[in-house]
């Protein structure tokens, strides 16, 4: 079983800052994080390995310094790791960064593709879908549940608002999980150590056979016309005592806004 799991690595949303001439997030020198959702994917791929055997590789599009989320993923446990980079992609939006990372599963070959649902610094949750579509294999959202997995088959449950459904589908498949799905594993030492030794691959969009015109910010149909952070309002008010309490004053607040 060949699993590939993508995963994103993301701004500590502590220190976010805005290109103002592309009106894109700023990587480089801010502090990141594996983004959460995909902490759950690459647990996903370690059971799946578990329980069918295979290879566990892990992928990320992105620069240089994007090479320590992927030692962390093998300090997981995750068998190797391929860093997409190159200039060609910089500034891609959803769309672009699908056909990327559907070029490099090409290239490597896979019976199961898992992503986060979404990423947290863009909310978008469309990557995942988007690559089915280019590598044209079935694809599940927001899986909760692995129930079987087999040589060509598996079964999972899907999360709904009202409950869950449960799917079963041929491989090869690209599943995007939830965070009910497990919970991510911690590193061990061994890891840690297998994890600074490790070898990263890295490939560029030459290696890939990416069609320069659809990538990075000229191959994204995705254009930002503006992006801003909200100004800080401080005419904020607490309200404190019982429940009761604060229910009235709430009231007499907004009978004073003309609210009610």
């Amino acid at each position: 079983m060949r699993v590939i799991v993508c995963v994103k690595q993301v701004p500590d949303t502590a220190e976010v800052r805005i290109n103002p001439e592309t009106n894109t997030l700023m990587r480089d020198g801010v502090p990141s994080i594996i983004n959460p959702y995909d902490m759950h994917a690459i647990e996903a791929g370690l059971y799946i390995r578990e329980k069918a055997g295979g290879k566990v590789t892990v992928v990320t599009m992105g620069p240089p310094q994007a090479e320590t989320a992927l030692r962390e993923a093998i300090s997981m446990g995750a068998d190797d790791a391929v860093l997409l980079t190159d200039r060609a992609f910089a500034g891609s939006d959803t769309w672009a960064t699908a056909y990327t990372l559907a070029k490099a599963v090409e290239h490597l070959g896979a019976d199961v593709i898992l992503c986060g649902k979404q990423a947290i610094d863009g909310d978008t949750a469309q990557v995942g879908p988007e690559m089915a579509e280019f590598l044209d294999i079935p694809h599940i959202a927001y899986v909760r549940k692995i129930e079987e997995i087999e040589d060509n088959r598996i079964v999972v449950q899907r999360l709904m608002d009202d409950g869950y459904d449960v799917i079963e589908s041929s491989l090869p498949v690209l599943l995007t999980v939830v965070k009910e799905l497990n919970v991510p594993r911690m590193p061990s030492l061994k890891g840690k150590m297998a994890a600074k030794k490790a070898e990263i691959k890295k490939m560029t969009a030459a290696d890939i056979g990416a069609t320069e015109e659809n990538l990075g910010l000229k191959g994204s149909p995705t254009q930002v016309k503006n992006i801003f952070a909200p100004e800080v309002k401080k005419d904020r008010k607490m309200l404190e005592g019982l429940n009761e309490e604060k229910v009235m004053a709430l009231i007499n607040e907004l009978q004073v806004m003309k609210c009610l």
